[in-house]
């Protein structure tokens, strides 16, 4: 059975709390030798910054659209490539 959307966007926030390295500063730092594609800090940033409002829209009773849930999920892939990219994440 398919969870509901709020559950869906909850599973999706666990996982990326768990698995992005938000709150460690260390790697918000630029690559070796400076040679960023991206800036790791902004990207984390904008992933910690759309965790906080769907996490406050939820604990709103708020229901995201499966579009909302893909786009965060997009999201969650692209920064996870670019942070792959840096050399930072090796996941």
């Amino acid at each position: 059975m398919k969870p509901d959307r709020n559950t869906a966007m909850q599973q999706l926030i666990d996982q990326v709390k768990q698995n992005f390295p938000l709150d460690n500063p260390e790697l918000a730092l630029c690559g070796p030798n400076n040679t960023c594609i991206g800036c790791p800090k902004k990207l984390l940033e904008i992933v910690d910054s759309e965790v906080a409002y769907w996490q406050s829209s939820l604990e709103n009773n708020n229901t995201p659209s499966l579009g909302d849930l893909d786009k965060f999920a997009k999201l969650c892939k692209n920064v996870h490539r670019g942070l792959k990219r840096n050399g930072l994440f090796n996941r």
